[in-house]
């Protein structure tokens, strides 16, 4: 049976069933604005993890001190995104936004408190704690925004990859952005002023949007089980293993080795060599993100998604998961052999990591794709819950590693240890089988 309005106002799906247009426009509403929504989320979450990382930093932290820092944000994503698919299962995805949402403004007033007399471990502990507030809050937003794309997305060929491949790669372009405001607000207006500063906008956001959602997602469904969220599904088990890895070999080097690396390098431990050395390094994670952001957008044209079935996005998974394992391999090379520090070396570690970068993209755009692809939309946010859970699990694995990485063997070792992470993702990755043609 069709969906046409009475006046006949529909058109053909991608495979050939009548769509009405009305559900379509509000489909697409709904779709702006759970857009609009993710993106001041990870604006504030970009900036609030610069924030954290080189305010810390000039007080003197450690590489694993820093670490630490954002060790529970990611355990919590963990444990969120595992229990998340289910409340929004049985809540509805709107009830998983918003609790988000509100849970980031939260933690925002929360590290405002934070007292610059306190001692480390009472710091740390404190931070860490916050923190964890803010990763339960991130992964909420991200499973919400992610699932509602799958139930949005029109059906036909390659539009769920163009839709999902949008969202993503314009959140991580606005968190890039989010980078270089945490980095500007820490040398312009200090620690507490951006903290309560971007509480505030993110306060008003919320507002917008409990007042401007547009019908269009699912209200829930009471007779969901806890223990719908792990999945028989061979697919989705090895994507969530790849993705662990994915995850963890970038973050190995990401969240701390290289912005403690760049910061020895360029400031000369002056106020003002320190505000150009934020500024710097800032500027560096924001473009690396934005260009991230941008490959993934992209992805569903550079890989031709439209005229090509899923068994070949499957291949296109293994094969650029073997590809991105030469380069963290060739830099971790690199660094060994040139010993000390030198421009030449930071130069070539900055353009080596945006090639990283946008290889990572791809690869991560096809993970996104493919977990929509392989889930029912009876299990959506189930299934989604359970991937990003093995998301968060790899960011949490490489935040540990990174901080002992870098104490241990510095940006060297947190390269190869990268090398080694994806070389694992490409395995499991290798284990995809596709559904359909």
């Amino acid at each position: 049976m069709g969906l046409c309005q009475p006046a006949g106002r529909c058109r053909p799906d991608g495979r050939g069933q009548p769509v009405s247009l009305a559900a379509t426009d509000r489909g697409l509403a709904a779709y702006v604005a759970v857009t609009a929504a993710y993106w001041a989320f990870m604006l504030t979450d970009g900036a609030l993890r610069m924030l954290v990382l080189l305010h810390f930093h000039t007080l003197g932290f450690s590489p694993v001190q820093l670490a630490y820092l954002f060790v529970l944000y990611e355990f919590a994503g963990c444990v969120t995104n595992l229990s998340a698919g289910w409340i929004a299962a049985r809540f509805g995805l709107t009830s998983t936004l918003y609790a988000g949402l509100g849970l980031q403004v939260a933690a925002l007033l929360a590290l405002a408190q934070l007292d610059p007399g306190w001692s480390v471990t009472l710091s740390v502990v404190y931070v860490m704690l916050v923190q964890g507030l803010s990763g339960v809050a991130k992964d909420l937003a991200k499973m919400s925004s992610k699932s509602a794309v799958k139930l949005l997305a029109p059906k036909g060929e390659g539009v769920l990859f163009r839709w999902v491949a949008l969202l993503t790669g314009s959140k991580n372009a606005v968190k890039g952005l989010g980078f270089l405001l945490g980095a500007a607000l820490l040398a312009l207006a200090g620690f507490h002023v951006a903290v309560l500063g971007m509480a505030g906008v993110l306060a008003a956001i919320l507002i917008a949007v409990l007042i401007g959602m547009p019908a269009g997602l699912p209200a829930g469904r009471k007779d969901a089980k806890f223990r719908e969220v792990f999945s028989g599904n061979r697919n989705i088990n090895w994507l969530s293993f790849a993705r662990v890895f994915l995850f963890g070999a970038r973050d190995v080097w990401f969240v701390v080795g290289i912005p403690v690396y760049f910061y020895a390098v360029l400031s000369d431990g002056t106020e003002a060599g320190n505000r150009s050395a934020f500024f710097i390094i800032g500027t560096f994670m924001a473009i690396w993100i934005i260009l991230y952001g941008a490959v993934q957008a992209s992805a569903p044209r550079l890989l031709r998604a439209a005229s090509r079935g899923e068994a070949a996005m499957v291949t296109s998974a293994r094969h650029w998961a073997a590809a991105l394992i030469a380069v963290p391999a060739l830099l971790a090379a690199l660094t060994l052999t040139a010993g000390a520090p030198a421009p030449w070396l930071t130069a070539a570690l900055i353009a080596g990591l945006l090639i990283f970068g946008a290889v990572f993209a791809v690869n991560s755009a096809l993970h996104s794709y493919l977990i929509l692809a392989f889930t029912e939309d009876s299990r959506v946010t189930m299934d989604v819950g359970f991937y990003y859970m093995a998301n968060a699990t790899g960011r949490l694995l490489g935040t540990l590693l990174s901080g002992l990485s870098y104490q241990l063997g510095g940006v060297a070792l947190c390269l190869a240890t990268a090398a080694a992470m994806v070389a694992l993702s490409a395995l499991g990755a290798g284990k995809l089988r596709p559904l359909r043609p």
